[in-house]
């Protein structure tokens, strides 16, 4: 299994090198340290399976569906994975995503940890310089005084509209700490959630 993981790491980094900052390879390697974490405290999980969902989670990622061609499954064909596998690494990775609040349910403490290690990532200060990051790879504003949230939107909604940076936290990133389903996912998150208050609050005092 390690030659395995070495080897589908080997294909992701052509692949995520050319995203932007938000998801490149540096986010894997921290998604998968957060996933670390939490498998020390669900013994019962399948650490294989969360490991190659972890590198492969981004690769369909619509954000970036016009950069590369390859998809998930043929990757895992391509390093050696049988159907089970795939299948399981499959489901899990259906079930990382937002999707504006319309997230896949998780069938699998492997879903869980990947979903809240990658979710983790999202927020505290890694989370509050993704959000820049990404936003200003878009084109997007810092933020937009006069721009609501929105409280309820389709996926579709979610992902097409070209919302200011700090409007996604309130959108997204602040209801994460809440959404996180294992009890050490949940731990690590708190923290996290503080620190995106204090710098909201912050930014707040030097806009006004």
């Amino acid at each position: 299994m390690k030659e395995m993981i070495a080897k589908c790491k080997e294909q992701v980094e052509a692949i995520y090198n050319q995203y932007d900052a938000s998801h490149d390879l540096d986010h894997i390697d921290r998604v998968m340290k957060n996933a670390e974490k939490i498998l020390l405290t669900e013994p019962n999980a399948d650490e294989w399976v969360v490991r190659l969902a972890v590198l492969l989670h981004d690769v369909e990622d619509a954000k970036y569906e016009s950069v590369h061609e390859a998809t998930i499954n043929e990757i895992l064909k391509t390093i050696g994975a049988h159907d089970e596998l795939i299948e399981k690494v499959v489901t899990v990775i259906e079930s990382v995503s937002y999707n504006g609040g319309h997230a896949i349910d998780i069938t699998s403490i492997e879903g869980a940890i990947v979903r809240d290690a990658d979710r983790l990532d999202a927020i505290g200060a890694i989370g509050v310089a993704r959000t820049f990051a990404f936003g200003g790879a878009r084109g997007r504003k810092l933020y937009d005084v006069e721009e609501e949230a929105r409280r309820t939107m389709s996926a579709s909604e979610y992902r097409s509209k070209e919302t200011a940076s700090v409007t996604h936290f309130h959108e997204k990133l602040l209801l994460l700490k809440d959404l996180m389903v294992t009890k050490e996912g949940t731990r690590l998150a708190q923290e996290r959630h503080d620190f995106m208050e204090i710098f909201l609050q912050q930014l707040k005092k030097e806009i006004e």
